[in-house]
Order: C-alpha cells, then structure tokens, then sequence
C-alpha cells in the first residue's frame, strides 16, 4: 500500500493547524533560514459513537471523527517530528482497528491505522535515527503510541504532563530511560522562533501546540487537540 504522506513546502498546513488571530509574535531574524520542508503523516483515524463525551450536553448521540496526523519537519538544523500518532502495532490487528478504553473497557473510542507511520517515512527515505529532536503534544495514545520507534532521539515534553502521563488508562506512560528534555512553559526549538513549543494546558494538564514559521505564509499552529490558547505571547 503506498503511504500517504503529503510533502508541503511553502503551505500553511490545513486541519489540525490553524492561525491564531491577533497572535503577537516577534518576528524571527530570518525564519526562511530554518524550516524548509515539512511532511503531514496519516497517523491513524478514529471515531467514537456520542460526541458528547468530548463536548458535555451538546450533540448527544452524535458520531463522530477524529482525524491523526503527525508532522515531520526539517531544520536547517536537523529532523524534527511532532507527535507520533496511533501505536503501528494496530496496523496488524483485524481490520487494523483498536478500541481504546478511554472510560472503561471496550468503551471507545475506535481508532485505525491501515498504515505506518514507519512505512511513510521509509517512503521518504528517513530512518527513525535521523530525527533530531521530537515532541508530543500530550500523553493520549493517538499522539504519543510510537514514541518508542525512536529510542535515542531528545524528547520535548512539558515536565507536568510527563509526570502525569500513565496516571490513567487513557495515557501513554513514556519510558523513563527515553531521553527527555522537560519542559516549563514555551520554549524556542532552535533558538531562531521558527519553531516554538507553545504551553496550550487544558485537553490534558502539560498540552502543548507547536509554532511552525513556514517562509512566506506566516505563523502556524499545530495543536494536537482542543487547547486552551493563550495569545498573549
């Protein structure tokens, strides 16, 4: 099966990215010295069968769909991959599904992964030791379940969810030897603003988004999921 990677270059990334309007962000020395390619990754969908279990009385009874995606971005710097999507082990499963138990067994939501994340990079010829740095936007398993395809690469997480993650049946325990470098609020990646991790609390309580500087687009955000922003930065 070919993986559907898309390659963007120049393009300001649709679907979980967004611009936040009214951001104030001092503008990098020269931004188009540092991001110069990045790839959106199909890293599994799900669905669930009662959107309201995410929005508290609205839409009862409602299905619902989640797409996954993860982001790998060069660098004038190195590789650097956000987020590491559904667990490649659910490739290989029936129907290539897996029903997590986020509020108790068998209880959803659904999420499939026809394809790998390890496939789609091998597609663009990069080895899981040729990423840099990484980071998770949070501990839920539709964004860190691969985090251990890539055992020597520094991990950016904020230091509260790393300490959080694995308290419930719904997160990801990260491995304690995986190297780490936490976190305590926004943190600039390589020192040129274009890319910057953003403390986005709220999904879960060290959620983090990421600020992507694509030349001549303008700043974007990659959230992982809902977060609370604050655009005060």
């Amino acid at each position: 099966m070919e993986a559907n990677v898309k390659h963007a270059v120049l393009v300001a990334v649709l679907g979980l990215a967004a611009v936040i309007p009214g951001m104030r962000i001092s503008a990098a020395p020269n931004p188009a010295a540092g991001v110069d390619r990045l790839y959106v990754i199909d890293c599994g969908d799900g669905s669930g069968s009662d959107e309201s279990r995410w929005t508290p009385g609205a839409n009862v009874g409602t299905p619902v769909g989640f797409p996954g995606h993860c982001y790998l971005i060069h660098h004038a710097q190195g590789w650097f991959l956000w987020d590491t999507g559904i667990d490649d082990a659910v490739a290989q499963l029936p129907n290539h599904e897996r029903v997590f138990h986020e509020w108790g067994p068998g209880t959803g939501p659904t999420w499939r992964k026809p394809i790998t994340l390890a496939a789609q990079l091998e597609e663009i010829h990069i080895k899981p030791a040729d990423i840099k740095l990484m980071a998770v936007s949070h501990s839920h398993p539709d964004h860190a379940g691969n985090v251990e395809m890539f055992p020597n690469t520094l991990m950016l997480v904020q230091k509260v969810e790393y300490e959080w993650a694995g308290s419930r049946q719904d997160t990801v325990a990260f491995n304690k030897k995986h190297p780490v470098k936490l976190l305590d609020g926004d943190y600039d990646i390589f020192g040129d603003r274009s890319l910057v991790l953003l403390s986005t609390p709220g999904h879960t309580p060290g959620h983090q988004s990421l600020l992507v500087r694509l030349p001549q687009t303008g700043p974007v955000i990659l959230s992982g999921d809902v977060a609370h922003f604050d655009t005060s930065f």
